[in-house]
C-alpha cells in the first residue's frame, strides 16, 4: 500500500517555504534554507517538490488558503512550464482587482451618505488586501528577482486600484462630498499605502506591536474617512 502523505505535512512545507522566500527573496533562498526551517533532510524535500521553481509556485498558490494543497498521487510535483507561475498570479490578481463598494461608488450618480460610502469602499478594500497578504508579500519581496511578477502587481494591480481611487476622490471633491486636497493622485496612493501597510507589511514589521486585528481595521476606515470626509456642520454651511 502507498505511503500517504499527511496534509499538515504539506501545510507545514507550504508555511515553512513562504516564510523563508518572504524573508530572503526568491533568488537568495536555497533549497537547504527551506529544509533547515522544517527541520528536515534537503533530500525528503524532493519528494514533494522536484525544484525550487517548482516549489516558488506552490507557495504562490496556496500560501493564503484559498486554493487546495495538491492531491499525493501529484508529488512530487514537477517544475512549472515556463510562465506558468506568472499566469496564475495575474489571474488572481485580475479576480480581485475590483472592489464592488468602489465599482458601484463609480457608477453611482446620487449619494446620499458620503461617510458610508467611503467606509465601504475603504473597509472592502482592506478585507481584499489581508485576505491575501501573503501573496502580496511574496510578490512584492520577489519583485526584483521575478520583475514580471513585480509588474503585474506594481503596474498592474496596485497602478489601477490607485487610478480607481484618484477618478472617485476627484468626482467626490466635485460634489462637495469629500475635502479639497492638494493633489488627487498623491491622496490617491497615500489611501491605498495605508490600508497596504495595515493590511499586508505590518504583519512582516521587525519590531509588532501586538493588537486586535478587528480594532486595526476599524482604525485604519476610521483614520481615511475621518481625513476626507467633511464635519457634517461644515458640509451644511
Amino acid at each position: 500500500m502507498a505511503r500517504r502523505t499527511p496534509p499538515e505535512r504539506l501545510t507545514r512545507l507550504v508555511d515553512c517555504a513562504t516564510r523563508v522566500f518572504i524573508e530572503q527573496g526568491y533568488r537568495r533562498t536555497q533549497m537547504a534554507d527551506i529544509a533547515e526551517a522544517l527541520g528536515i533532510a534537503k533530500g525528503t524535500l524532493y519528494l514533494y517538490v522536484e525544484s525550487k521553481d517548482a516549489l516558488f509556485d506552490l507557495v504562490a498558490r496556496c500560501a493564503d488558503g484559498e486554493h487546495p494543497l495538491p492531491e499525493f498521487s501529484a508529488l512530487p510535483l514537477a517544475t512549472p512550464a515556463p510562465g506558468t507561475t506568472v499566469a496564475f498570479v495575474r489571474d488572481v490578481l485580475a479576480a480581485n482587482r475590483e472592489i464592488p463598494a468602489l465599482r458601484a461608488a463609480l457608477q453611482r450618480t446620487r449619494v446620499r451618505d458620503a461617510r458610508a460610502e467611503l467606509e465601504a469602499i475603504v473597509g472592502e478594500l482592506y478585507d481584499v488586501l489581508a485576505r491575501h497578504r501573503h501573496g502580496i508579500k511574496l510578490i512584492d519581496r520577489s519583485a526584483v528577482d521575478h520583475p514580471e511578477l513585480g509588474a503585474l502587481w506594481f503596474e498592474g494591480a496596485r497602478g489601477g486600484m490607485r487610478e480607481a481611487l484618484a477618478t472617485y476622490v476627484t468626482t467626490r471633491i466635485r460634489r462637495g462630498l469629500l475635502r479639497p486636497v492638494p493633489d488627487v493622485a498623491i491622496t490617491a496612493r497615500m489611501i491605498l499605502e495605508t490600508v497596504v501597510f495595515w493590511a499586508v507589511h505590518r504583519h512582516w514589521d521587525a519590531h509588532p506591536q501586538s493588537m486586535d486585528e478587528s480594532l486595526a481595521r476599524k482604525s485604519v476606515i476610521q483614520f481615511v474617512v475621518d481625513a476626507l470626509v467633511p464635519a457634517p456642520s461644515a458640509r451644511s454651511r
